[in-house]
């Protein structure tokens, strides 16, 4: 039996997750991908799908009254990531300083919410979901790339970046390189931003910013590495992200890869 099908589903709160089973499971994320990647954002990458996708897992939220998909990630386990040839993040970063660490990654991405399901219950059942299988299987160390959208300006993204990487960053041993860097803007950073939602929600579970993002002209992002050591998580959210049975609420977020 594979481990997805070993993790029960969870329904509370009018939402349930589930791990995708067959092709119709896959194409009702890829389907939420498209709208929000695509039709919202503008990714001017065609279709929404890649390679990497058949060696991941697709966690998928769903409303309970209607079945709908209103929430996904893919995940990339660590013996799937020997199969593919390696992690997402380290086609946009070098890594190998974090996969150093001992024991075993677990890497998400392609994060989505749809627009309507964005008032935390469903990103919540996200992060539930996503907590159930590292439980499972013993995960230590969780990584992404969270992206901040640049339809907004390269000042707003840098000045992001600048906050969180004074915030929490690696240490300098384990930083990350981008290998495309971001673009420097104007120059005129504001004083004061609002952190996209997935970032801030990796900052209150105790996650570090790898270093300078990457810039997605794929996508029209900035990336920016993510690294949460699980046995660190912050103690104010260890009960509800690994020891409790209902999701700690996140607020609602429109997501990126």
């Amino acid at each position: 039996m594979s481990l997805a099908r070993r993790i029960p589903s969870a329904r509370p709160r009018g939402f349930y997750y589930s791990f995708a089973q067959n092709e119709q499971d896959i194409d009702a994320s890829l389907a939420l991908r498209h709208r929000v990647f695509i039709e919202e954002m503008g990714a001017p990458i065609g279709q929404e799908r890649d390679a990497l996708d058949d060696f991941c897992l697709h966690l998928i939220v769903r409303e309970a009254a209607t079945d709908q998909a209103v929430a996904s990630t893919r995940i990339l386990t660590h013996e799937a990531a020997i199969a593919a040839g390696g992690f997402y993040s380290a086609a946009e970063f070098d890594i190998d300083r974090v996969l150093a660490r001992p024991g075993r990654f677990l890497e998400i991405g392609r994060t989505c919410v749809a627009p309507a399901f964005r008032s935390g219950a469903a990103i919540a059942m996200l992060w539930h979901g996503l907590a159930d299988l590292i439980r499972a299987d013993d995960y230590d160390h969780l990584i992404g790339c969270a992206s901040i959208d640049l339809r907004d300006g390269l000042d707003r993204a840098q000045a992001i970046c600048r906050d969180i990487l004074a915030r929490q960053p690696l240490p300098t041993s384990r930083r990350v390189v981008p290998r495309q860097t971001l673009p420097p803007g104007s120059g005129r950073l504001p004083k004061s931003v609002r952190l996209p939602p997935l970032i801030k929600a990796y900052l209150r579970l105790g996650a570090r910013v790898g270093g300078p993002p990457c810039h997605d002209p794929s996508f029209g992002v900035a990336d920016v590495f993510m690294h949460l050591d699980v046995a660190r998580i912050s103690p104010r959210y260890a009960r509800h992200f690994l020891g409790s049975d209902s999701p700690a609420p996140e607020p609602a977020v429109r997501l990126s890869a």
